[in-house]
């Protein structure tokens, strides 16, 4: 079992370096999925994802090539009146960039006004075992919304 403390700061370190940092895009590991990923010592990392504007993922942690942890996540825009796609991606991004360079964490919940919308992120557990919800609200309406959960893969 890896250790709870290193596990999280390379969670968010390969957090940082890849959606949120804009990493290479790796070749796609099944049909259709847009993949990403970080290596880091003995650890490895991966979001494979699908979709745009509606997506659904999977992150999936690897050390020494065994498989640790996992989250998986499906994301939509309620209401693209209010947002789109292209908006809620930098909303996003500014949000989480904050939270991972600035805080160095992930999870414990989170609010971030942007010019596009309101982020509020909000979890429970650790990085052991986790359920979240995140949402972007404009003018006081959920314009947006995802939901994740995780946690240690045991064998």
């Amino acid at each position: 079992m890896p250790d709870l403390a290193e596990l999280n700061d390379f969670i968010v370190a390969a957090k940082a370096e890849t959606y949120v940092g804009d990493g290479e895009r790796l070749p796609s590991c099944r049909s259709g999925s847009h993949d990403i990923g970080y290596v880091s010592g003995r650890w490895r990392y991966l979001d494979s994802y699908f979709g745009g504007t509606d997506f659904a993922g999977q992150e999936l942690i690897w050390l020494d090539d065994e498989p640790v942890w996992a989250m998986n996540y499906f994301g939509r825009i309620v209401e693209p009146d209010l947002i789109d796609a292209k908006a809620a991606g930098m909303v996003i991004k500014a949000a989480l960039m904050r939270l991972y360079l600035d805080e160095k964490r992930f999870l414990g919940g989170y609010e971030f006004t942007h010019s596009f919308g309101h982020y509020v992120d909000r979890s429970t557990g650790g990085c052991d075992h986790f359920i979240g919800h995140e949402v972007i609200l404009v003018n006081g309406c959920k314009a947006y919304e995802l939901d994740y959960r995780g946690g240690l893969i045991i064998p």
